[in-house]
């Protein structure tokens, strides 16, 4: 998906069966560091990513959304960045994924989709309507989910 100001994309080497990443089109360190504009695009954009997601299996998907904003401390906020990573620990409808002894000890991840696959996936399925709303008018489909 993408936006005049925010894509959300499936990483090439994503840890889980289901990732999604989220990043503003300018670099911005936090939340209150949007415009309105793009507050109010990312409302958007995110409801739709959640709706996306529930929408891939037949009952509600569990899932994690870890938003990363940059560190209050001078020095080290230039180097920080505002983003989602949202994940969820299910492989298909009846089926989670557990960590394996490296995935859990060594950081080694297994994973047993495509980043291609999971992003084909959550362009295709269909989404309850809602409401018009201009910021998601721009939205269009890429190679991102």
């Amino acid at each position: 998906m993408e936006g005049q100001n925010f894509s959300a994309y499936v990483p090439f080497a994503a840890r889980w069966p289901l990732e999604i990443h989220l990043v503003p089109h300018r670099h911005v360190p936090d939340l209150a560091a949007l415009s309105g504009e793009e507050k109010d695009e990312l409302a958007d954009v995110y409801l739709d990513l959640l709706k996306r997601v529930d929408a891939l299996y037949p009952t509600p998907t569990p899932y994690i959304s870890a938003w990363h904003q940059a560190p209050l401390d001078p020095v080290l906020r230039p180097s920080g960045y505002l983003h989602l990573q949202l994940t969820s620990p299910r492989r298909a409808a009846d089926k989670l994924k557990y960590l394996a002894g490296s995935e859990a000890a060594m950081g080694a991840f297994i994973n047993d989709t495509t980043p291609e696959s999971v992003a084909e996936r959550l362009r295709s399925v269909t989404v309850p309507a809602s409401p018009a709303s201009p910021a998601l008018a721009g939205l269009s489909e890429g190679a991102s989910a």
